[in-house]
């Protein structure tokens, strides 16, 4: 097999000028020497004709499997991309690692500052769509429907306007109950909470700011409430279930929804993970919820989850970075047609964004630890813009 492949890469020196392997042997010169003479003089005997066209199969069967090992990233040019994350790895946190995959190729990394693909840090919103993959989930098995009320499962909203809620509303932040925009307000009054069970059963006492599902507005108490719906159904903890149902089988090894932000689990923003590991997340969905053969989720729920669930009218609060932006389960919508999203993201508070666009068949993640700017959702857009350069759409 040696002599096969470096035959092969003695061929390829003649018709190359960018090889780069060692020199030839004696023995590759010999093989040449044997295919010049028999291109150039047909008469060949018949036996050393045999011996040049059996290593020619060889040599074909090896160069195809060489070509099959060449990196997916020798097909695009990087270069402005690397430019502009050079340019504004300061806005983005100086610690930041960047990955692309395309179907089951990574095709762009970059790690700079601090941060490898394996160093583990809070991702904050961006475990809404970790949630609402697992509600999901539940669909699936036919525990659950979308348009399940909550008083269903939590007697305690079976009142005022709160029973009309339904688990879809909850993915959707179309809750109507009231919320506040100052999240380090709503950090210290968590910490004082016990439990999920707790935090929830709070928000039924609520005062309802709107009549479920006219108007958006984005926090926490929906994806929470989901949360804690999930615990009644399967009478285990959030966290236990999401590792158990989500994480073991992706091999997300260093995601977790314990141990962070104090007070009680946080379906809507306390996970921490990797950016290999939340790429696997991003890969599943991107293969219509299988991961390395396994269906995860079904396809009809990954369809589900990028059904626009609201009107630009309707939102009457999100972050500045998701502004102009719709909303679909657990992740805004960045690009639609027709009410369906071709692409979304779910960025989180500590600048970490993860983006999925569908029509061009690849999965982003930039994955950060730094408090979000203003400008930050314009960094993205741009690179994505720069990425959808390389990346032929199949969306008419």
């Amino acid at each position: 097999m040696l002599f096969v492949v470096y035959g092969w890469v003695s061929f390829k020196a003649i018709f190359t000028t960018s090889y780069k392997y060692p020199p030839l042997t004696i023995q590759n010169e010999i093989t040449l020497n044997l295919f010049r003479k028999y291109l150039s003089n047909p008469s060949i005997p018949e036996t050393m004709s045999y011996k040049v066209s059996s290593i020619c199969m060889k040599v074909i069967s090896v160069i195809s499997f060489l070509l099959f090992l060449q990196p997916v990233s020798a097909q695009y040019n990087w270069t402005q991309l690397d430019a502009e994350l050079r340019d504004k790895q300061q806005i983005l946190g100086n610690n930041v690692v960047a990955l692309i995959w395309k179907g089951d190729s990574l095709i762009y990394k970059k790690e700079m500052g601090g941060f490898n693909s394996n160093t583990q840090a809070p991702i904050a919103s961006c475990s809404k769509w970790l949630t609402a993959a697992l509600v999901m989930q539940f669909v699936d098995a036919g525990k659950l429907s979308l348009d399940d009320k909550v008083a269903k499962y939590i007697p305690e909203f079976e009142k005022d306007s709160k029973k009309s809620i339904s688990i879809r509303q909850c993915l959707c932040h179309m809750t109507g109950i009231t919320d506040d925009d100052k999240f380090l307000k709503r950090l210290l009054q968590r910490r004082k909470l016990a439990s999920l069970e707790e935090e929830v059963n709070e928000f039924a006492v609520r005062d309802s700011r709107a009549r479920p599902g006219t108007d958006f507005w984005y926090g926490n108490v929906g994806l929470n409430i989901a949360g804690r719906v999930l615990e009644v159904i399967s009478k285990e903890k959030f966290e236990n279930l999401v590792q158990t149902k989500l994480f073991t089988p992706l091999g997300m090894s260093r995601t977790s929804f314990s141990g962070t932000g104090g007070g009680p689990v946080n379906p809507s923003g306390g996970a921490k993970s990797t950016a290999d590991d939340y790429m696997k997340f991003l890969m599943m969905l991107l293969n219509k919820g299988k991961y390395k053969g396994v269906q995860v989720l079904s396809e009809d729920a990954v369809n589900q989850m990028m059904q626009v669930q609201d009107k630009p009218e309707q939102i009457k609060y999100a972050p500045k970075a998701a502004q102009g932006f719709t909303y679909a389960l657990g992740s805004w919508v960045i690009e639609e047609k027709k009410g369906v999203a071709t692409s979304i993201a779910s960025p989180g508070l500590f600048g970490t964004w993860p983006m999925i666009d569908f029509c061009r068949g690849y999965a982003y993640l930039v994955f950060v630890k730094n408090l979000l700017g203003e400008e930050r959702a314009d960094v993205h857009k741009k690179m994505k813009k720069i990425v959808d350069k390389q990346i032929v759409t199949s969306c008419q």
